[in-house]
């Protein structure tokens, strides 16, 4: 019997780490900023931090915008929209998460805070599964953030705002193959009493980002830079009302 137990044992430990291996090497394929972006923004002399990338605006910032990427898409990604909130007066940080999953470093967002304590006014926001961790660091934190920005994403069930007035703005796209137009749909209920939804005609999942096709993604029928100026303008007439 002894023996038998230390082989289950063995086997269990074999097949965790065949798990964890499978999952870092997943992890590892990412998708990486498309060459546009580079067309529009100037990767080089963009502030790269150890743990984020940092878009500053001219003069002092209004507000600071944390944006979580999604799974395992490289942050250089979201340049193009970064850069484009930040042109108009707000500090907006990228970070780089762990195993390039932002649900294993959702609280990169109060190292962030601290090194940035100057900024009194914080936005959490994410793409994907980013957003579902920028909803997850909200909830746990209403009284440090101002407000909520999710792009093709929703909270997870464990996180119902429903009962809270947290401003919140809910980016989605109509032929997102992922965070469908049915999902959006389906989880309403989970946003907060103060909630500004906007779908994006024409875009799909991969084009929050700047990042190439996404498998089981729609096809879009408006380009990557369409997109993200109809997401960056959205998201600055949302910021600016609550600049008021």
């Amino acid at each position: 019997m002894k023996k038998i137990i230390t082989i289950s044992v063995g086997i269990l430990l074999i097949i965790a780490v065949l798990g964890l291996s499978g999952f870092y090497i997943w992890s590892q394929q990412t998708y990486k900023a498309s060459e546009e972006v580079a067309s529009y923004v100037d990767l080089d002399n963009i502030q790269k931090e150890e743990n984020w990338l940092v878009f500053e605006p001219k003069e002092k910032a209004k507000s600071g915008i944390i944006l979580y990427p999604g799974a395992k898409v490289e942050p250089e990604a979201y340049s193009y929209y970064a850069q484009g909130i930040a042109d108009k007066g707000y500090l907006v940080i990228v970070p780089k998460v762990n195993l390039n999953f932002a649900l294993l470093d959702i609280n990169q967002a109060d190292l962030i805070r601290d090194e940035f304590s100057d900024i009194t006014n914080w936005y959490v926001g994410g793409h994907s599964l980013g957003g579902v961790a920028a909803a997850s660091y909200a909830y746990d934190h209403l009284e440090n953030v101002r407000g909520l920005i999710l792009l093709g994403s929703y909270p997870s069930d464990s996180n119902d705002f429903s009962e809270t007035d947290l401003p919140t703005l809910s980016l989605y796209a109509e032929f997102d193959g992922l965070t469908t137009t049915d999902k959006i749909a389906d989880t309403n209920y989970l946003l907060s009493s103060d909630a500004t939804l906007y779908e994006v005609k024409g875009g799909n999942h991969a084009q929050f980002g700047m990042y190439g096709i996404q498998d089981g993604d729609g096809k879009a029928t408006i380009s990557a830079k369409e997109q993200q100026d109809e997401l960056v303008d959205e998201t600055l007439k949302w910021l600016n009302h609550y600049q008021r």
